[in-house]
């Protein structure tokens, strides 16, 4: 019975250890995407603000 649970753990070590290093990945690209963006907004709305481009028309 001790090598069946030591096979079992032997076996899924790998699919979860990929997993893990996925998952790490996938939220570092989703942080990062969404830093830029949250930059590229101020930016953006700084140079609205230059050009004068966010006082109501009328």
């Amino acid at each position: 019975m001790d090598d069946f649970w030591a096979n079992a753990l032997f076996s899924l070590a790998p699919t979860v250890l990929v997993g893990v290093i996925f998952w790490i990945i996938m939220r570092a690209i989703i942080r990062a995407d969404r830093t830029e963006r949250n930059a590229y907004a101020r930016i953006e709305a700084e140079e609205r603000a230059k050009l004068g481009l966010d006082k109501p028309a009328g």
